[in-house]
């Protein structure tokens, strides 16, 4: 059996975006908050999703003025800063994921958390004014909300907090949305995830070139 199927790529892209907008409301965001939002479901491949997604005031414009100041993008997890599209970046922005440094199971170790949570700790050195891109571990945004209720602890840019799950991913983020320690975008609920994450900080970074 032959089967028939759409095979042109600009095709695909150009109905698939077209489709999202048809099916999702997305009245309530900001026209820099819905290109983003429209490239969180295209990840996901769920129209509805935008109902979990929640922006503080600013965040997007916050976040591309960051990249388009060399920022780092600094991400929990490696199918996060792999997915991050290099040429996209408007100042060659360095992407890190410190989750297999050496002295991440170390840290782990002797604060009794997870590797993701601990890996944070090397995040410190490059916190400030930095693009955080959380999209796996609900452990390491907890950890990067107790580290900046140190008044020492520098200050993010902005912060996509979209970890996914079934323990802590909803509680987290609540957390995340109630402290608001720098602009932020939410996926509230169990949803979320590498893709979600990593489609907003390309759709940011597309912007700010």
């Amino acid at each position: 059996m032959s089967y028939t199927y759409e095979t042109d790529g600009a095709a695909i892209y150009r109905d698939s975006f077209a489709t999202i907008r048809a099916e999702a409301d997305l009245a309530r965001f900001t026209p820099e908050e819905e290109r983003v939002t429209v490239r969180m479901i295209h990840a996901a491949g769920l129209v509805g999703l935008e109902a979990y997604v929640h922006f503080s005031p600013g965040m997007v414009l916050a976040a591309e003025a960051a990249l388009r100041a060399g920022a780092p993008i600094l991400c929990d997890a490696r199918m996060v800063s792999e997915g991050i599209t290099r040429k996209r970046l408007p100042a060659d922005n360095p992407v890190i994921c410190t989750l297999n440094a050496p002295e991440t199971l170390d840290f782990a170790a002797k604060m009794q958390t997870t590797r993701s949570a601990a890996a944070l700790e090397l995040w410190r050195p490059h916190l400030g004014g930095a693009v955080v891109a959380i999209g796996n571990a609900p452990t390491a945004l907890f950890h990067l909300l107790n580290m900046l209720e140190d008044p020492a602890c520098p200050r993010p840019a902005a912060i996509i907090g979209c970890p996914v799950g079934f323990i802590g991913a909803a509680e987290s983020k609540d957390a995340l949305w109630a402290d608001q320690p720098a602009p932020c975008v939410v996926v509230k609920g169990r949803l979320g995830g590498s893709a979600v994450t990593v489609a907003a900080v390309n759709a940011i970074a597309s912007a700010a070139e």
